[in-house]
Parts: structure tokens; sequence; C-alpha cells
């Protein structure tokens, strides 16, 4: 890919690296369509489980390129709805990977920036990292790539409301403390902070993993305790059909540490 190199630091974990340094990162439509291209070819790898997404150099991302925007006046409404609509596409595919996503933010996640690290799972920040949602400072609006959804559901509305309109930017410090982030480390630690996570959730049942993002994600999108009951019931019996439960069990009783398959 062009705009993103991977490797495969530890068993299971996949470290995705924006590679735009000189641009900090900053999203193209090239960076668009490998974001989805990289989710569906993650989503096909049964040994891959659990991803650390992060920027190269001094920035997570940017947000849109400027110089590629350009041309967004010039393009008809039907021409900016399919660009929108393919850029979206990146980022949802990226939220709805099976496996878990580790934002590892360094510097700025501007604009789609934010966008891109609410996308993921668990964000964890470096002290340099800075968030803000800078559409309205660019004559757009902060509704762009899911941020108008998920960053209320992060971290309410009222002060998701305060960010969204000021365009304000929100350090490190302040993003762990009203919850934007789950923690904030030194810079030199990030990396290896996000690839420790990573690590813990490997070491877990392949399926249980899954099926609490499934769990997790649908139940922020339906209305009622029942409803959420039903789709947990249902997962926790197909995963009882699996291989991994009674391995589990049986690790406990014997006191070693459980052999994990994912079937």
């Amino acid at each position: 890919m062009e705009t993103i190199d991977l490797t495969r630091p530890a068993e299971g974990v996949v470290l995705a690296t924006l590679n735009r340094p000189d641009r900090y990162n900053a999203m193209t439509v090239t960076m668009f369509a490998e974001l989805e291209d990289l989710a569906f070819t993650l989503g096909e790898d049964d040994d891959v489980r659990a991803v650390v997404l992060t920027g190269a150099g001094k920035a997570f991302c940017a947000g849109y390129d400027l110089d590629d925007a350009d041309e967004l006046a010039g393009l008809t409404a039907l021409g900016m709805l399919d660009r929108q609509e393919r850029a979206a596409r990146g980022l949802s595919a990226l939220r709805a990977l099976r496996v878990p996503v580790i934002a590892a933010v360094n510097g700025a996640a501007a604009g789609g920036g934010l966008s891109l690290a609410l996308a993921a799972d668990i964000r964890l920040a470096a002290r340099s990292a800075k968030f803000n949602a800078a559409f309205v400072r660019i004559g757009l609006s902060a509704g762009d790539l899911g941020a108008s959804w998920l960053l209320s559901r992060t971290i309410g509305p009222a002060l998701a409301a305060e960010i969204a309109y000021t365009g304000r930017f929100v350090l490190a410090d302040e993003a762990e403390r009203i919850g934007l982030v789950n923690k904030t480390v030194d810079d030199d630690r990030l990396l290896d902070e996000a690839l420790s996570m990573a690590q813990l959730i490997c070491a877990n049942s392949p399926g249980g993993v899954q099926l609490s993002k499934r769990a997790l994600q649908a139940n922020m999108e339906i209305g009622s305790y029942a409803a959420a009951l039903e789709l947990e019931n249902r997962g926790q019996a197909l995963l009882t059909r699996g291989e991994d439960m009674p391995e589990a069990l049986a690790a406990f009783k014997e006191k070693r540490a459980p052999n994990f398959t994912g079937r």
C-alpha cells in the first residue's frame, strides 16, 4: 500500500502505520481506499486478533489533505457525495473489523484524524497528542466521517458540542480526563503500551473478544435493555458451541494457561 505500512510485531497483532509523515499523515482518496482494503484483508485473516493503528513521524493524522481539497468545490453535488461516501466507507470498514482496534495517537489527530481515532475501540495518547474537530475552521460541518455520532457517545453531548463548535484543541491530559482517550503515556512508551494492551487482548478467547466487540457496538445502536439481553444471549449460546470455552474451564481446573484456537 502507498499510504499505510503493515508489520506484525507480535503473534496475533498487526501494527498499521499511516505512512505520509511529510504531510502529517493527512488523508487522501488513496488512503481512504487503502483503509477499506486493509479492513477487508485483515477481516479475512484468522491469525489477526488485534490491530494497533498509529501514525509515522510527528502526527497521528492531520485530517484531509488540503492539497486534495482544492478540487472539492468543483465537483457536482453527486460527485462530492460519492467522494464523501468513499471516505466514510474506509473508516466504517475499520470500525467494523471483528477484532479490536487500538489507536496509538501520537501528535495531532485533527478533523478526519479525530474521526479515525474515534473509529477505534480503544485510544491511547502520547503526551504530545492533541485532538480537534477542525471542520468548522474550514467551512465544513463537524458531522463528518462518523465524528458527530461517536464523539457524543464517547464524551457526552455537551462536551462534544463545545469541541465541535469551537474547533479548539483538546490536549492529552484533558483528553484522558474527559474520556476521549483511555490512557495517556510518555511519547517514547506509546507503542509499547499499545502493543502490550494488544497482547493482553490476544491472550483471551478470539471468539469471546469478537462477540464482545459485536455486543458493545451493536448495543450502542439499540433502544432497549431487552434487545441488548437478546443479543447477549445469542452470543453466549454460540460461544458455548466452540472449543475455547471448554478449554478455558479445563485450564482453570488444571491450573494452567488456556490454549485458545478460535474454533
